[in-house]
C-alpha cells in the first residue's frame, strides 16, 4: 500500500520518533521510591499495636531514637489506624523565659466507690518535667502552699509561677509563694488556653493513663501517678523537645543489636531499645 505524504510530514513524523527514542533510552532503570524495608514495616506495625494512643509523630520519634530514619508519610501508612479523635492542640505557645517558668494545676479522679480526689502537679516549662505531684481528698489553701514548699527546696524555686483564679490559692497560699520570692501570673478568668503546658499534661495524664483504669482509693493514684511519670520523663517523646523525652534519650543506632520491647504503665505503653 503507498501512501503520499508531504515532505513537512516526514520531518515531523521524524522528529516524533526521535523524541520517543530518547525518552525511551532516558527511561529510570529503577522508578519509584526504594522499598522500605519489611523489618521496619513490622516495627511500625507492632509499635502502633501495642501503643494504640500513639500517633505518627510519636512513632516516627521512636524510630529515630532507634537508627530509623522514616518520613511521616511511610509511618502513616504501614500503622494501624483506630478510629478515634485526634488529641486536642494547644491553643498557646510560651517561649520567653522558660527555665524560669513553672505552671500548676489541679484534676480530678472519681474512684471506683465514686470518691473524688484531687491530683495537684508542678510543671517546669523548659523541659516540661513534672517536678511535684501529690494526691488529696480535702485539698485547702494551707496543704496547696506546702506542695510548693516541697516542690522546690532550698534555691530552686522559679522566678515566676502560672495558675488560674481558682480559689483554693489564697491568702495563705500568696503568702507563701511570695515568701519564697516567686512571683504569681493569674491568667484570665475562664481562659485555660493562658495555662496550656499545665493543661497539656493532664490532658496526657487522662488520655494515656487514668482512661485505662479504675483507681481504688488516694494511695492506688499514686502509685498509678508514679508509674506514669516515670515513664513520661524517661520514654515518651515530645515534638516540643526535638522528639525526644524530658530526660533525653540517646539515639541507638541499627548495629547495636535487635529491637526490644520495655512495657511501660503495667504495658499500656511500651519503650523500644536496643538489645546488645
Amino acid at each position: 500500500m503507498l501512501i503520499i505524504v508531504q515532505p513537512d510530514t516526514v520531518v515531523r513524523w521524524h522528529k516524533q520518533g526521535f523524541k520517543l527514542y530518547w525518552r525511551w533510552n532516558s527511561r529510570p532503570k529503577n522508578p519509584g521510591r526504594p522499598k522500605i524495608e519489611a523489618d521496619i514495616c513490622k516495627l511500625i506495625r507492632r509499635m502502633s499495636s501495642e501503643n494504640p494512643t500513639w500517633r505518627v509523630p510519636r512513632i516516627q520519634s521512636e524510630l529515630a531514637l532507634l537508627g530509623h530514619v522514616v518520613c511521616e508519610t511511610t509511618v502513616n501508612k504501614y500503622r494501624i489506624r483506630y478510629r478515634k479523635p485526634p488529641s486536642q492542640t494547644w491553643r498557646a505557645f510560651l517561649d520567653n523565659h522558660l527555665t524560669d517558668i513553672v505552671a500548676i494545676d489541679f484534676f480530678t479522679v472519681p474512684t471506683a466507690t465514686f470518691r473524688i480526689l484531687f491530683a495537684f502537679v508542678v510543671l517546669r516549662h523548659d523541659r516540661r518535667k513534672v517536678v511535684h505531684c501529690n494526691v488529696t481528698d480535702h485539698p485547702s489553701a494551707q496543704w496547696t502552699a506546702q506542695q510548693i514548699v516541697e516542690a522546690f527546696p532550698e534555691d530552686t524555686a522559679p522566678r515566676f509561677l502560672i495558675r488560674d483564679r481558682d480559689g483554693i490559692y489564697g491568702k495563705v497560699f500568696q503568702q507563701r509563694v511570695k515568701n519564697i520570692g516567686i512571683e504569681e501570673v493569674v491568667i484570665a478568668p475562664r481562659s485555660p488556653w493562658q495555662n496550656p503546658y499545665a493543661e497539656r499534661i493532664i490532658g496526657s495524664i487522662r488520655r494515656e493513663c487514668l482512661d485505662h483504669v479504675i483507681v481504688l482509693n488516694e494511695q492506688h493514684l499514686k502509685r498509678i501517678l508514679s508509674s506514669y511519670f516515670s515513664y513520661y520523663h524517661e520514654a515518651r517523646t515530645h515534638l516540643s523537645l526535638d522528639r525526644n523525652a524530658p530526660i533525653e534519650r540517646e539515639v541507638e543506632p541499627p548495629h547495636r543489636g535487635k529491637v526490644i520491647a520495655i512495657p511501660q504503665v503495667g504495658g499500656l505503653h511500651h519503650r523500644y531499645r536496643r538489645a546488645a
